[in-house]
């Protein structure tokens, strides 16, 4: 199988970015392509048709190539649940817990099978893979027994791609840094470098791409100009905390909190794109401030976030913020937080079983933690007695606790579906509870609750913004920024002449 392997000089230089474009690029020139990423480390994950959890990374090349993502694209997904420990979720379906040391002792060899099996099912449906590496690939202490940089080029026996990211400094020695701490085996598999987020005239650089051939005796691929605001969505905490502060404060003022182990944050980065809404990270009492919405994300671990929460005082401003007429959604975790209580049955989300919590007690309902997880796409309507019209929405649900109404006679179910209900909600929607993902991907129902804000704060209501047809533009358009600014020929000589 032919391919290309992206690997980068440190986390959030743009590889996501970059395999993405390359998506996009090989699908648009007609190579029958697929994304892969052996191990993924973060909370934000997609649910695949069939009901399996990956990395949304994964989930948003698959799109890029116009193909469904599968569990063969990202076949370990690690999902911290505290500072050692992360689930780890093993083609699609959730198999252990384990601390570091734990993970490359047991897992490794089952790792590696894993690795060669996903190799062999892509290449039985694909002709090119574009992957994807993690962080550094040059971690001394982690490169003997790694499963996503190096290791796996060798298994699928592609060239490499360095990407570096020139706009946080030091760009030439961490590139000539990488390549030192490399075998001269390793070393030999890099041919090509990118440069990522140039800002400025690139005419003036033209020295330091001449300077780092001579060096390194490999070619510079191509010098790639910062993109801002663009819509493929963020893997990690950098890229969150990186897009949403760089907003000015417009009309309408959202806080999102922070949470330790926040999971699926893309779930607000629609937000990004309204012209009259700014969203802000609260991660203490003194960042509060007076929101005009309260946004509470969901998490890999509920009832320990909730704990930080009320450590840090934070908690204290929700409570009261409610009690004035607040507008608040919590999703996934955050809806679990709403709760009365967090009943830690199975001890699947603390690892103690029967552990117990107060929740905020804003919704009357209780929440409880058993052992099997809920992973699926789903869709239903509004529910006519949400306060809300009854749009069609859809999204995605991942989650362990099962929340349930304590005072039926005080809460309406939030969406109508086929075989049952989702969600609470109280005060004719000013508080909302749901357990789907990518709510505000709905666009009727994002633009009607904002239209409550808006007309709440005095301000002209808006029509809808259909954003799905913009999103497969922002493909398009990122593929051609990256193939305007990137020597194709190289790159394809690169790919075909591998292995002659």
């Amino acid at each position: 199988m032919k391919g290309i392997m992206i690997q980068g000089t440190a986390s959030d230089v743009g590889k996501s970015f970059i395999a993405t474009a390359f998506c996009a690029i090989f699908h648009k020139l007609g190579y029958k392509v697929a994304p892969f990423k052996s191990q993924n480390m973060s909370n934000n994950s997609y649910v695949t048709l069939d009901g399996r959890e990956i990395g949304r990374a994964q989930g948003i090349q698959a799109e890029a190539t116009g193909t469904a993502a599968s569990v063969y694209m990202n076949l370990i997904l690690l999902k911290p649940k505290s500072d050692c420990t992360s689930e780890i979720v093993l083609l699609g379906k959730s198999y252990e817990t384990l601390g570091g040391q734990a993970y490359r002792e047991k897992f490794y060899l089952k790792g590696l099978e894993a690795i060669q099996l996903s190799l062999e099912k892509l290449s039985e449906q694909y002709d090119f893979l574009v992957m994807e590496g993690a962080g550094s690939p040059v971690e001394i202490n982690l490169k003997d027994r790694e499963l996503v940089n190096m290791k796996v080029a060798e298994l699928a026996d592609v060239p490499v791609i360095l990407v570096a990211d020139i706009d946080r400094g030091g760009v030439s020695a961490s590139i000539i840094g990488t390549l030192e701490l490399f075998s001269e085996e390793e070393r030999s598999r890099v041919k090509g470098i990118i440069i990522n987020k140039f800002r400025g005239d690139l005419s003036l650089f033209q020295p330091g791409v001449q300077w780092l051939e001579e060096r390194t005796g490999i070619k510079v691929l191509g010098v790639v100009p910062y993109v801002s605001g663009h819509m493929i969505e963020g893997e990690d905490s950098l890229s969150l905390t990186e897009r949403f502060a760089n907003q000015n404060r417009r009309e309408i003022d959202i806080a999102v909190v922070k949470l330790p182990y926040i999971s699926n944050y893309t779930d607000v980065e629609l937000f990004l794109f309204e012209e009259d809404v700014s969203i802000r990270l609260v991660s203490g009492p003194d960042e509060f401030g007076e929101p005009d919405a309260l946004l509470i994300p969901g998490t890999r671990s509920t009832i320990h976030d909730l704990q930080q929460l009320k450590n840090s005082g934070l908690a204290q401003k929700i409570k009261p913020y409610n009690e004035t007429g607040g507008t608040i959604i919590g999703i996934c975790g955050g809806y679990q937080m709403l709760s009365r209580y967090l009943y830690d049955k199975a001890g699947s989300d603390t690892g103690v079983k029967g552990r117990y919590a107060e929740g905020f007690s804003i919704l009357p309902v209780g929440t409880t933690f058993y052992h099997e997880k809920k992973t699926v796409r789903n869709k239903g309507v509004i529910h006519p007695q949400s306060g809300f019209p009854q749009f069609f929405v859809e999204g995605y649900e991942i989650h362990l606790g099962v929340t349930e109404p304590i005072v039926s006679q005080a809460v309406r179910p939030f969406i109508k579906l086929s075989d049952g209900t989702d969600g609470a909600v109280i005060d004719s929607g000013r508080v909302i509870g749901t357990y789907f993902h990518h709510i505000f991907f709905n666009y009727e129902f994002r633009t009607e609750w904002l239209n409550r804000i808006r007309k709440r704060k005095g301000l002209e209501k808006k029509q809808v913004k259909w954003l799905k047809k913009e999103k497969t533009k922002e493909y398009e358009q990122i593929a051609r920024h990256v193939q305007n600014h990137i020597h194709m020929d190289d790159l394809l000589n690169i790919i075909q002449s591998w292995g002659k």
